[in-house]
């Protein structure tokens, strides 16, 4: 498998994977249902009217709330027994696993350290929430004696309870490759021309201020983003990756959410002390 680390502002950054092709031959019974869901999702998205195509829409909003975070973290297939003993033989430490990033976005030093704090900020969390969900679904069982509609509680507490699953082993297998140093970053010249594309706009429109063979800074102290929602579907053929598509998009929105929150927060701040002066 390969990882990738994608700057997505001047502060922020998530890790997505890239599972190798005998790995996405090896699929468990949970990839399978995840498969079946899926596929029923999608016909689901075909339907023109009716309550099918009202939960698909309300599903959709509920899907972009889910922290980018997350959905990184899911993308990295759990830690077994067996790939455990297989990552740790002398034949793996001699093919470490990939981490591409983009030098010009971020720095070299930095890789391994945001990787750790990816993987451990968040795993108390997905731990605690994944029991959470599973204990609650089967209080949802009455529900299911509705006529004609499914037990939508139940199916949605059980996803999240999965989703929290997939993203606490994704994490604490990130943190088992960095402990055994079997991630290794590795500068990626593909990564480096998107983003010089990028960081150029930016710098043109006094977002941010670049100096040759450095990284963005923020001149006015205040937080950028590197790309846009766009920029995912671009991405995704240069890294062989269409699913990081839209997690770019999700990131991207998600960020100019929190940034224009914040800089709201800090105007009605101004505001008050303006009229505490006057």
């Amino acid at each position: 498998m390969r990882l990738f680390l994608v700057p997505i502002s001047t502060r922020r950054a998530f890790v997505y994977c890239r599972p190798s092709q005998a790995a996405l031959k090896k699929s468990g019974y949970i990839d399978r249902i995840t498969k079946k869901a899926a596929e029923t999702w999608s016909t689901w998205e075909r339907a023109e009217d009716g309550w099918k195509k009202k939960l698909v829409t309300y599903g959709q909003v509920v899907l972009q709330r889910i922290p980018y975070e997350e959905w990184g973290l899911k993308s990295i297939p759990p830690l077994n027994a067996q790939r455990q003993i297989e990552e740790e033989s002398a034949e793996a430490k001699q093919r470490p696993v990939e981490v591409m990033f983009p030098r010009n976005a971020i720095k070299r030093d930095t890789v391994l350290s945001v990787l750790r704090t990816l993987g451990t900020e968040r795993q108390d969390l997905h731990r605690r929430k994944m029991w959470w969900c599973l204990g609650i679904a089967p209080l949802t069982a009455p529900v299911a004696i509705l006529p004609v509609i499914p037990n939508i509680p139940f199916f949605y507490l059980a996803y999240r309870g999965w989703s929290h699953w997939r993203a606490w082993s994704g994490s604490k297998h990130l943190i088992h490759l960095l402990d055994n140093n079997i991630a290794q970053p590795y500068a990626s010249p593909e990564l480096e021309r998107f983003y010089a594309t990028r960081l150029l706009r930016d710098k043109e429109q006094g977002k941010i201020k670049l100096e040759p063979g450095s990284t963005p800074e923020e001149p006015n102290g205040r937080e950028h983003l590197l790309l846009e929602t766009e920029d995912g579907k671009e991405l995704g053929e240069i890294l062989s990756a269409p699913g990081i598509a839209i997690e770019v998009e999700r990131a991207v929105f998600q960020i100019k959410q929190r940034l224009e929150a914040e800089e709201q927060k800090s105007e009605n701040g101004q505001a008050q002390n303006k009229k505490k002066e006057s």
